[in-house]
C-alpha cells in the first residue's frame, strides 16, 4: 500500500535530516581544524538546517487533514506555522552571516590556514548540499508541502554561504584576505529573500487572507442553470491544498428538492476549479419568488 502523503513528507525530512547531520559534522570538524571562523559560522547555518528538519517533523506529525472535536477545520495551518519557523531561521543566520562579516572586517582577524584536504571536504558538502536542495524541493512540489519547499529554501541558503566560504578560502590563499568578509553581505541578502518568499507564501493562509476573488467564483457558479446570482461570497486558504468556500446562492426552482440538487452542481463545480474545498452553500428564492410583505 502506498504511504500516505503525510509519511512521504516525513520520509523526505528524515532523509534530508540525515544529510544535514552528516555536513553539520563535517563543517564543525574542518572550522576547528582550521581555525576558521567564516566555516564554523557555516557550521552553525548547518545546524539550523537540521533544526529546521527537527521542526518540519514537529509539524507534519500534526498537520493532519482529518478534522476532529478540537479541530473542526482540520490541521494544515501547522504545517505553515512550521514554515514559518524556518523563516525565522533564515533571518537569524542571515544576521549572523552580517555580523560575522563585519567582526573580521573591523578586527582584522588572521586569514585561516587551511590545506588542499579542507577545501575538497568543504567542496564535497557543496555538492551534497546541492543535491539534497535539488531532492527535497522537487519532492516539495510533488507532494505539495509548503514545510519541504521552505526547507528546501533554507539548505539553498546554505550552498550559497557554502560557495561564499570557498571562494573566501581561495581568495585568502591568493593574498586577498579580505574577499570573505566581502561576499558575506551579498550572500546574507539571498537568505533574507529566501526567508521573504516563506513568509509571502504562508502568511496569508494563517491569516485567512482571500483565496479566490469573489468576482471569479461568482462568474463561474452563475455558469449554471437555474442560478440567478451569488452573493456574500468569501473564501480562505490555499488553491490546490485547501480552500473554505462560502457563499449565498439565489435560485430559480422553487421546491427544495431541485434548488438543493442544484447546489450540488454549484458544489461539484467549484470543487473542480478550486478543490480539494470545504463549501458552505445557503440557497436563497429568487426575489420575485418571496411573500410580499403584508401592508401596515
Amino acid at each position: 500500500m502506498p504511504a500516505s502523503r503525510g509519511g512521504q513528507v516525513k520520509r523526505v525530512l528524515r532523509i534530508v535530516l540525515g544529510y544535514n547531520l552528516a555536513v553539520f559534522g563535517v563543517k564543525l570538524a574542518v572550522g576547528f581544524g582550521t581555525g576558521s571562523l567564516a566555516i564554523l559560522a557555516d557550521a552553525l547555518h548547518s545546524l539550523t538546517d537540521c533544526l529546521s528538519s527537527v521542526v518540519g517533523l514537529v509539524a507534519q506529525s500534526w498537520a493532519k487533514p482529518e478534522p476532529d472535536r478540537e479541530h473542526p477545520y482540520g490541521h494544515q495551518k501547522f504545517e505553515a506555522v512550521g514554515a514559518l519557523v524556518i523563516a525565522v531561521f533564515l533571518g537569524v543566520v542571515s544576521f549572523e552571516v552580517i555580523q560575522q562579516a563585519v567582526g573580521r572586517w573591523i578586527e582584522q582577524a588572521p586569514p585561516p590556514r587551511f590545506g588542499l584536504a579542507d577545501m575538497g571536504l568543504l567542496a564535497g558538502v557543496l555538492l551534497v548540499n546541492s543535491a539534497v536542495t535539488w531532492y527535497e524541493y522537487r519532492q516539495g512540489q510533488r507532494l505539495d508541502s509548503p514545510i519541504l519547499r521552505a526547507d528546501a529554501l533554507h539548505t539553498l541558503g546554505d550552498v550559497w554561504i557554502n560557495l561564499m566560504v570557498l571562494v573566501g578560502m581561495a581568495g585568502v590563499a591568493a593574498g586577498w584576505t579580505w574577499l570573505d568578509s566581502v561576499l558575506a553581505i551579498p550572500v546574507a541578502g539571498l537568505v533574507l529573500r529566501s526567508g521573504w518568499r516563506i513568509l509571502a507564501t504562508n502568511l496569508p493562509w494563517l491569516v485567512d487572507e482571500m483565496a479566490i476573488a469573489p468576482e471569479a467564483i461568482a462568474r463561474l457558479v452563475t455558469q449554471v442553470p437555474g442560478v440567478e446570482s451569488c452573493h456574500d461570497i468569501a473564501s480562505r486558504g490555499l488553491v490546490g491544498r485547501q480552500v473554505f468556500i462560502e457563499l449565498h446562492l439565489v435560485v430559480t426552482p422553487k421546491d427544495l428538492a431541485t434548488a438543493h440538487h442544484l447546489s450540488e452542481q454549484v458544489e461539484a463545480l467549484l470543487q473542480k476549479h478550486y478543490g480539494p474545498a470545504r463549501i458552505t452553500i445557503h440557497i436563497e428564492p429568487s426575489p420575485g419568488d418571496l411573500p410580499e410583505e403584508p401592508a401596515g
